[in-house]
């Protein structure tokens, strides 16, 4: 019970800190990242919403509330489906693609240094 203890607390504050940085220095929350960097990745720069949803585990309105900030900041955009209207993406858009590259480089060289600092090599490799 204590390794689990101290897995949990190690989470929430690794958390805590990565997020306080992304919003710092890019006035993103980590779900706004997670979001972009899942639209980024994926084919097109687009997903369906009701898949980014379940891949960021938000409900239907929690994915809604997300994409409505990303939104009207610009970095992403609402797009129909041609075929199935009931149907709509999330899309990158270019100052979101400009936006997911600025934070990729910061946030990726916190992550891996968390990680090297508290993990060894062979430990990371077995995450």
């Amino acid at each position: 019970m204590q390794a689990w203890i101290r897995l949990i607390r190690a989470h929430d504050v690794t958390q805590r800190d990565l997020g306080l940085e992304l919003h710092t220095e890019h006035g993103l929350t980590r779900k706004d990242y997670e979001a972009l960097f899942l639209l980024a990745l994926s084919e097109g720069g687009r997903m369906k919403r009701v898949d980014l949803a379940q891949r960021l585990s938000l409900t239907p309105g929690g994915v809604t509330r997300l994409l409505e900030g990303l939104e009207q900041e610009g970095l992403v955009e609402r797009i129909a489906c041609d075929t199935d209207l009931r149907v709509s993406y999330a899309a990158l858009t270019d100052a979101g693609r400009e936006k997911y590259d600025a934070a990729s480089c910061g946030h990726m060289g916190s992550v891996r240094s968390v990680m090297e600092e508290n993990l060894t090599p062979e430990e990371i490799h077995k995450l």
